[in-house]
Parts: C-alpha cells; sequence; structure tokens
C-alpha cells in the first residue's frame, strides 16, 4: 500500500489536533500564569500548523484535509483530565502529561518524514518539526 503525501498530512493534522486540544486542555487546569501562558502558546502553534497543513493538503488536491483529532488523542486528554481529578491540577503533572504527547508528536514527523515528499512539502514538515522538538514543555 502506497503512502501518499495527503495521506502523510492527513496523520499529522490528526497528531497536531491531538496536541492543539490537549494544550487547550491543560492550559484550563495549569495554576501559575508561567504555565498557562507556555501551554497556550503550544495550542497556538498547533493551530497555525494545522492550518498550514490543511492548506497544503487542498494545494495537493485534498478535497477535506482532517480537522479532527485521533481517537488515542481523546483517550490520552479523558486520562489526563482523570489523573487531574485524582492527583490535582498540580502544574508539574500536567505539563509531564503534556511532554508525553509532544514525544508522540516528534514520533509522528519522525515517521513521515521518512517518507518521499514533494520538496516544498518536506520543507514545510521540517519546519514544523523543528518547532514541535524546540518547543519546551516539562
Amino acid at each position: 500500500m502506497s503512502t501518499t503525501a495527503t495521506d502523510i498530512l492527513n496523520d499529522l493534522l490528526e497528531t497536531l489536533k491531538n496536541g492543539q486540544e490537549g494544550f487547550r486542555m491543560a492550559t484550563e487546569d495549569a495554576a501559575s500564569e508561567k504555565a498557562k501562558n507556555l501551554l497556550a502558546d503550544g495550542s497556538l502553534q498547533r493551530f497555525k500548523y494545522v492550518k498550514e497543513l490543511q492548506e497544503l493538503a487542498k494545494s495537493l488536491g485534498e478535497p477535506s484535509p482532517t480537522d479532527a483529532s485521533s481517537f488515542a488523542g481523546k483517550i490520552h486528554r479523558g486520562w489526563m483530565a482523570a489523573k487531574a481529578k485524582i492527583v490535582g491540577h498540580d502544574d508539574h503533572t500536567i505539563l509531564v502529561e503534556c511532554e508525553r504527547g509532544e514525544d508522540a508528536a516528534v514520533a509522528d514527523y519522525v515517521m513521515a518524514l521518512e517518507h518521499e515528499l514533494p520538496a516544498y512539502v518536506r520543507a514545510i514538515l521540517e519546519i514544523q518539526f523543528d518547532g514541535v522538538k524546540n518547543m519546551q514543555i516539562a
């Protein structure tokens, strides 16, 4: 089975939507302004990356690029919410859980970049990958 550039973009879009929603939810739960700002920045970054990849997918002929998070992302956010109820809304715990999500995003970008991609698609993914890798969470 061949994987097209739009398949890869749609997979990354799910990953980015997971991050966007996870950061948004974590922002609401964080106590300190520093943590809230960091998490809000993460959500905004993912929002921008989603819009960029959706436009890129459309330019490649994808009529309706993914605009939803994955089931696994929903499960992780549910776990974060349940853990917060048990442990409390401790910023350290919230940031550690967000870092786990970031590790998954990094892995997804690594897999995406292992494929043959048009040069301009690869260039955008590499820029986003650097942004994801360089986001300091915990």
